[in-house]
């Protein structure tokens, strides 16, 4: 897996990121190649986050939930 950071930018009608070329490592990404990308923002709110499963379940049910998925 590889992580970093990168801004988006305007590309003609549509918005674009960029990959750099040394972040890419040993991962040898190519052009045209597809990609699945999770994006995270760098700064989110806890409120923002969470507040969308106010109602739902608890917190430990969500962490949980969160450990099954992750774990197994």
């Amino acid at each position: 897996m590889l992580e970093f950071e990168t801004k988006i930018r305007k590309w003609g009608n549509s918005l674009g990121i960029i990959l750099p070329k040394n972040k890419l490592g040993k991962e040898k990404v190519r052009e045209n190649e597809v990609l699945h990308i999770i994006m995270f923002r760098k700064n989110p709110k806890i409120k923002k986050t969470f507040g969308m499963l106010r109602g739902w379940k608890s917190g430990q049910e969500i962490k949980d939930i969160s450990r099954k998925e992750l774990y197994g």
